[in-house]
């Protein structure tokens, strides 16, 4: 079963389309899918790919985006056997991108 049929998309569960309810902005439920995801978002702010939320600017942070990708490797490691094949499938693909952006950055 996937975080969306235990959960629902995850973002603003009852609330308005805008990701509020009652004026007040709501964050997705954490399941293990949104962490990778909240964590891969980061490592492609760090790598330059995205715009950082907070400035609109983008920037590398190379040594950053390395330690990002080690965590994601760890828990990767770490939970090899227990995570279901979609968080398995969603973290492997995850740290393909990751990884393969990463070495294009650095040459």
């Amino acid at each position: 079963m996937t975080d969306n049929e235990r959960t629902g998309c995850g973002c603003a569960a009852g609330g308005a389309k805008d990701g509020t309810q009652d004026g007040a902005p709501q964050m997705p439920q954490v399941t293990f899918s949104t962490f990778i995801l909240s964590l891969a978002s980061s490592a492609l702010v760090q790598l330059g790919e995205v715009p950082d939320p907070d400035t609109g600017r983008t920037g590398e942070n190379l040594l950053m985006a390395k330690h990002t990708i080690d965590v994601l490797t760890m828990l990767q490691e770490k939970t090899r056997g227990c995570a279901d094949a979609d968080e398995a499938r969603l973290l492997e693909g995850v740290l393909y991108e990751l990884r393969m952006k990463y070495v294009v950055h650095r040459k």
